[in-house]
């Protein structure tokens, strides 16, 4: 192995040693208690880890949904002759649904994607759709996003136009709790659904 070879090897393994390390650290200052380092370089930190290596510790800890979500969206543009086209309701979770049911080994994506983006949305965002942090606009681009590829992939009455406007719709339906026996008190009336309607959110070809 000549000379060069070698110094290029070693060059290359001590790259790949100095991300994972610098990996490590990061998700380590990420989950670890608020200290003096995490809080004087979140930002860098949160650069790192938001959105694709976020952590939380639900695996040890779980929190289950107490709702059901339906999400699905809508898309708008603008024909030749000025006239706005509004496309039907497109369910998106029902595409997951549908991929994961009956599914020996359904995909982490149909399982979590469309779910985790808007939970995440709805932490930073609450009842308002105005972002107030550069998290807050990414979720919000995340979700739309997601939005846009899957009914771009799924849609068969879209007959290619690209999508102008995008709309989501929420609804939030909250779980029942299980049967009692008969001779406990009466249970209180299940909790009606919930309508959310976000904003229009103008798509741009590159996704921001």
């Amino acid at each position: 192995m000549s000379r060069v070879l070698r110094a290029g090897i070693r060059t290359i393994v001590c790259l790949c040693l100095t991300a994972v390390l610098t990996h490590a650290v990061l998700v380590f200052l990420h989950i670890a208690p608020s200290n003096a380092v995490s809080q004087r370089y979140s930002a860098q930190i949160n650069a790192w880890v938001y959105p694709l290596f976020e952590q939380n510790w639900k695996l040890f800890a779980p929190d289950p949904d107490s709702v059901n979500r339906r999400i699905s969206a809508r898309s708008a543009h603008t024909e030749a002759d000025g006239t706005v086209r509004v496309s039907q309701w497109f369910d998106l979770s029902a595409v997951d649904h549908t991929a994961v049911e009956h599914s020996p080994f359904p995909s982490h994506t149909a399982q979590n994607e469309l779910r985790r983006a808007w939970t995440s949305y709805l932490e930073l965002h609450g009842g308002s759709d105005e972002p107030r942090s550069e998290r807050a606009v990414m979720l919000q681009k995340y979700l739309r996003n997601i939005a846009v590829a899957r009914m771009t992939e799924h849609a068969d009455d879209r007959s290619g136009e690209r999508i102008a406007h995008i709309q989501l719709r929420v609804v939030t339906v909250p779980v029942t709790a299980p049967r009692t026996n008969a001779t406990t008190t009466a249970q209180a009336p299940p909790k009606p659904a919930e309508t959310r309607l976000l904003p229009w959110w103008k798509v741009t070809p590159d996704g921001n």
